[in-house]
Protein backbone atom coordinates (compact mmCIF):
# COMPACT_ATOMS: atom_id res chain seq x y z
CA UNK A 1 0.00 0.00 0.00
CA UNK A 2 2.71 2.42 1.10
CA UNK A 3 5.52 2.67 3.46
CA UNK A 4 3.61 5.07 6.14
CA UNK A 5 4.74 4.15 9.44
CA UNK A 6 1.77 3.28 11.52
CA UNK A 7 0.74 1.69 15.15
CA UNK A 8 1.62 -1.31 14.86
CA UNK A 9 -1.62 -2.79 15.53
CA UNK A 10 -2.97 -2.38 12.00
CA UNK A 11 -0.64 -3.52 9.54
CA UNK A 12 -2.12 -7.42 9.26
CA UNK A 13 -4.46 -5.92 6.46
CA UNK A 14 -5.46 -2.90 3.87
CA UNK A 15 -8.50 -2.71 5.53
CA UNK A 16 -7.17 -2.11 8.91
CA UNK A 17 -4.82 0.34 7.27
CA UNK A 18 -7.52 2.10 5.94
CA UNK A 19 -8.87 2.77 8.82
CA UNK A 20 -6.61 3.34 10.89
CA UNK A 21 -5.53 6.09 8.46
CA UNK A 22 -8.98 7.38 8.07
CA UNK A 23 -11.13 6.92 11.07
CA UNK A 24 -9.45 5.76 14.09
CA UNK A 25 -8.63 8.76 16.43
CA UNK A 26 -10.19 11.31 14.42
CA UNK A 27 -12.96 13.65 16.72
CA UNK A 28 -16.25 12.23 15.70
CA UNK A 29 -19.01 15.31 17.10
CA UNK A 30 -21.53 14.05 15.34
CA UNK A 31 -24.31 11.82 16.84
CA UNK A 32 -25.09 9.41 13.60
CA UNK A 33 -21.29 8.37 13.41
CA UNK A 34 -21.45 7.85 17.59
CA UNK A 35 -24.36 5.55 17.18
CA UNK A 36 -22.29 3.66 14.85
CA UNK A 37 -19.45 3.58 16.39
CA UNK A 38 -20.73 2.33 20.03
CA UNK A 39 -23.01 -0.32 18.13
CA UNK A 40 -19.90 -1.70 16.30
CA UNK A 41 -18.16 -1.49 19.64
CA UNK A 42 -20.73 -3.40 21.70
CA UNK A 43 -20.91 -6.65 18.86
CA UNK A 44 -17.43 -6.56 18.61
CA UNK A 45 -16.90 -7.43 22.80
CA UNK A 46 -15.45 -10.88 22.84
CA UNK A 47 -14.56 -10.41 19.59
CA UNK A 48 -11.33 -9.11 17.16
CA UNK A 49 -12.32 -4.92 16.30
CA UNK A 50 -10.96 -6.58 12.25
CA UNK A 51 -14.11 -9.32 12.44
CA UNK A 52 -16.63 -6.05 12.90
CA UNK A 53 -14.89 -4.58 10.42
CA UNK A 54 -14.96 -7.03 7.94
CA UNK A 55 -18.67 -7.38 8.33
CA UNK A 56 -19.46 -2.96 9.10
CA UNK A 57 -21.35 -3.08 5.84
CA UNK A 58 -23.51 -5.89 6.31
CA UNK A 59 -24.31 -4.11 9.91
CA UNK A 60 -24.93 -1.29 8.08
CA UNK A 61 -27.15 -2.78 5.74
CA UNK A 62 -28.32 -4.80 8.44
CA UNK A 63 -29.11 -2.21 11.03
CA UNK A 64 -30.25 0.49 8.50
CA UNK A 65 -27.38 2.54 8.36
CA UNK A 66 -27.30 3.00 12.17
CA UNK A 67 -30.63 5.16 12.42
CA UNK A 68 -31.08 4.74 16.06
CA UNK A 69 -34.38 6.39 15.59
CA UNK A 70 -35.68 2.84 13.43
CA UNK A 71 -33.47 0.67 15.80
CA UNK A 72 -35.41 2.00 18.90
CA UNK A 73 -38.45 0.88 16.98
CA UNK A 74 -37.37 -2.44 16.12
CA UNK A 75 -40.01 -4.93 16.46
CA UNK A 76 -39.39 -8.39 17.49
CA UNK A 77 -40.23 -9.74 13.80
CA UNK A 78 -36.83 -7.53 13.22
CA UNK A 79 -35.15 -8.37 16.14
CA UNK A 80 -35.53 -12.22 14.86
CA UNK A 81 -34.58 -11.57 11.35
CA UNK A 82 -31.62 -9.70 12.35
CA UNK A 83 -30.81 -13.01 14.26
CA UNK A 84 -30.93 -15.03 11.40
CA UNK A 85 -28.58 -12.54 9.10
CA UNK A 86 -25.53 -14.48 8.32
CA UNK A 87 -23.68 -11.33 7.84
CA UNK A 88 -23.73 -9.65 11.20
CA UNK A 89 -22.66 -11.18 15.02
CA UNK A 90 -25.89 -12.70 15.76
CA UNK A 91 -25.75 -12.71 19.12
CA UNK A 92 -29.54 -12.74 21.04
CA UNK A 93 -28.00 -10.43 23.75
CA UNK A 94 -25.85 -7.94 21.47
CA UNK A 95 -29.15 -7.74 18.96
CA UNK A 96 -31.05 -6.90 21.59
CA UNK A 97 -28.39 -4.74 23.56
CA UNK A 98 -28.55 -2.30 20.00
CA UNK A 99 -32.14 -2.01 20.51
CA UNK A 100 -32.26 -0.84 23.95
CA UNK A 101 -28.72 1.24 22.94
CA UNK A 102 -30.78 3.24 20.40
CA UNK A 103 -33.43 3.67 22.78
CA UNK A 104 -31.18 5.07 26.15
CA UNK A 105 -28.85 6.94 23.28
CA UNK A 106 -31.95 9.45 22.24
CA UNK A 107 -32.69 9.05 26.37
CA UNK A 108 -29.31 11.20 26.51
CA UNK A 109 -30.26 13.48 23.79
CA UNK A 110 -33.18 14.28 25.19
CA UNK A 111 -31.53 15.62 28.92
CA UNK A 112 -28.39 16.70 26.74
CA UNK A 113 -29.37 17.94 23.39
CA UNK A 114 -27.49 15.84 21.68
CA UNK A 115 -25.36 12.62 22.65
CA UNK A 116 -21.97 14.09 21.50
CA UNK A 117 -22.48 16.38 24.32
CA UNK A 118 -23.18 14.58 27.21
CA UNK A 119 -19.76 11.94 25.52
CA UNK A 120 -17.23 14.79 24.75
CA UNK A 121 -18.16 16.05 28.41
CA UNK A 122 -15.89 13.60 29.95
CA UNK A 123 -13.19 15.11 28.17
CA UNK A 124 -13.69 18.52 28.46
CA UNK A 125 -15.02 18.46 24.65
CA UNK A 126 -10.63 17.56 23.43
CA UNK A 127 -9.41 14.69 22.54
CA UNK A 128 -7.13 13.50 25.88
CA UNK A 129 -3.59 12.76 23.87
CA UNK A 130 -1.24 10.16 25.41
CA UNK A 131 2.34 9.42 24.68
CA UNK A 132 2.37 5.49 23.74
CA UNK A 133 5.80 4.19 22.26
CA UNK A 134 4.73 0.93 21.62
CA UNK A 135 1.30 -1.54 21.91
CA UNK A 136 2.77 -2.44 25.49
CA UNK A 137 1.78 1.22 26.68
CA UNK A 138 -1.35 0.91 25.16
CA UNK A 139 -3.97 0.70 28.09
CA UNK A 140 -7.46 -1.47 27.32
CA UNK A 141 -9.19 0.72 30.31
CA UNK A 142 -8.67 4.10 32.13
CA UNK A 143 -9.64 5.30 35.64
CA UNK A 144 -12.06 7.83 32.77
CA UNK A 145 -13.31 4.84 31.03
CA UNK A 146 -14.76 3.19 34.29
CA UNK A 147 -16.13 6.26 35.09
CA UNK A 148 -18.45 6.45 31.95
CA UNK A 149 -19.05 2.99 31.24
CA UNK A 150 -20.96 3.39 34.85
CA UNK A 151 -22.53 6.03 33.70
CA UNK A 152 -23.78 4.73 30.26
CA UNK A 153 -25.27 1.30 32.65
CA UNK A 154 -27.00 3.34 34.99
CA UNK A 155 -28.76 5.14 31.86
CA UNK A 156 -30.06 1.76 30.41
CA UNK A 157 -26.85 0.88 27.75
CA UNK A 158 -25.48 -2.33 27.73
CA UNK A 159 -22.50 -4.08 26.76
CA UNK A 160 -20.77 -0.72 27.36
CA UNK A 161 -17.81 -2.47 29.73
CA UNK A 162 -14.85 -0.11 30.07
CA UNK A 163 -12.88 -1.88 27.85
CA UNK A 164 -15.89 -1.41 25.26
CA UNK A 165 -15.79 2.21 26.20
CA UNK A 166 -12.41 3.02 25.78
CA UNK A 167 -12.08 1.16 22.65
CA UNK A 168 -15.23 4.00 21.57
CA UNK A 169 -13.24 6.41 23.05
CA UNK A 170 -10.10 5.91 20.82
CA UNK A 171 -12.10 5.20 18.05
CA UNK A 172 -13.96 8.36 17.85
CA UNK A 173 -11.37 10.64 19.03
CA UNK A 174 -11.78 11.42 22.45
CA UNK A 175 -8.40 9.84 23.39
CA UNK A 176 -5.74 10.29 20.14
CA UNK A 177 -3.61 6.75 21.33
CA UNK A 178 -1.81 6.69 17.92
CA UNK A 179 1.98 6.14 19.17
CA UNK A 180 4.21 8.12 18.65
CA UNK A 181 5.77 7.30 15.11
CA UNK A 182 2.73 7.01 13.51
CA UNK A 183 2.39 8.94 11.03
CA UNK A 184 -0.73 10.24 12.14
CA UNK A 185 0.70 11.46 14.94
CA UNK A 186 3.54 13.24 13.40
CA UNK A 187 1.82 14.66 10.67
CA UNK A 188 -1.36 15.51 11.76
CA UNK A 189 -1.48 18.37 14.02
CA UNK A 190 -5.05 18.15 14.83
CA UNK A 191 -3.91 14.41 16.68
Amino acid sequence: MDDKKRCSWCNSSDLYKKYHDEEWGVPVYDDETLFEFLILETFQAGLSWITILNKRENFRLAFDAFDYKKIAAYSEDKIQELLLDAGIIRNRLKVRAAVSNAIAFMKVQEEFGTFSNYIWKFVDGKPIVNNLKNFSDAKATTPLSDTISKDLKKRGFKFVGSTVVYAHMQATGMVNDHFADCWKRTEDSTL
